[in-house]
């Protein structure tokens, strides 16, 4: 493994090379080691704790102050790779100075190196005008979880469908936006494997992708989708390369028994 900090300027590299870009979510200093340890290129502080870590049914409730603290653990744990902070719902789409304080809050108080902000054409001049004070901005189009109840759920973006007319050529054009407005990268979620292609051949930033098919520059995943720590539900994009949920299971159920039938603690386990 590299142990060269990785930057903004480096995952563009990374495109210009046609080396791939590896992402996971990651919410704490345990686990923001060890993914760092096995040489993840940036590990995002996503507003999907809301859903993981604090049992919310969407990603709204989740506050500056819950990104902040979670930015500060996964900090501790001085990672190598980038780290990312989302922007949660409402901290950037009231205004322009919200949006640069709040983002500057991530930065300042939070130890992020770089912010993410769902939106495309809509929210273009929000992404300009953070960029404009050296704050690095990555950009979220497709299926953005703030949008749930507009999108009417969780559902693919893009689709070539009388239900979406013109939905393809409004991708593109947030992809566009995103990227004239400074974003140096831009994730792709919920999005047709080939409209992800045209719009990663198109882009000069990188694109990295999430339920967007094998052609985008990198891939993102959920870190407890990946690691089987979700339930039983696991959406369509998602590979579970784990089930930890079962491990830690059969640990406690062990501990448990052992603990009620005499068998721990043991001698090996005390002080004399």
């Amino acid at each position: 493994m590299q142990s060269t900090k990785i930057s903004v300027p480096e995952l563009q590299r990374l495109k210009a090379s046609g080396q791939k870009i590896t992402a996971l979510t990651a919410y704490d200093y345990p686990f923001a080691r060890i993914l760092d340890e096995c040489g993840i290129d940036f590990l995002l502080v996503g507003d999907s704790l809301g859903t993981t870590v604090q049992g919310a049914d969407t990603t709204l409730p989740v506050t500056m102050d819950d990104m902040v603290y979670h930015l500060r653990l996964v900090g501790r744990a001085r990672p190598r790779a980038l780290i990312v902070g989302d922007m949660p719902f409402l901290s950037y789409q009231a205004g322009i100075c919200d949006a640069i304080a709040n983002a500057g809050r991530l930065l300042k108080e939070g130890g992020a190196e770089a912010v993410k902000l769902e939106g495309g054409v809509n929210i273009a001049r929000v992404i300009k005008a953070i960029v404009n004070v050296d704050i690095p901005v990555m950009g979220h189009i497709g299926l953005t979880p703030q949008s749930v109840h507009r999108m009417g759920g969780y559902k693919v973006q893009g689709k070539k469908s009388g239900r979406q007319p013109g939905a393809r050529e409004r991708l593109i054009e947030d992809a566009e936006a995103v990227t004239n407005a400074g974003a140096f990268a831009v994730v792709l979620e919920g999005v047709p494997m080939d409209l992800a292609a045209e719009i990663t051949d198109m882009l000069p930033i990188p694109t990295i992708g999430i339920g967007a098919g094998p052609h985008c520059d990198g891939q993102i995943l959920v870190m407890h989708d990946l690691l089987g720590m979700s339930g039983d539900f696991t959406p369509k994009f998602v590979k579970r390369y784990a089930n930890l949920e079962r491990v830690v299971a059969d640990a406690v159920s062990a501990y448990i028994s052992e603990v009620r039938e005499h068998a721990f603690p043991q001698d090996e386990h005390s002080f004399h």
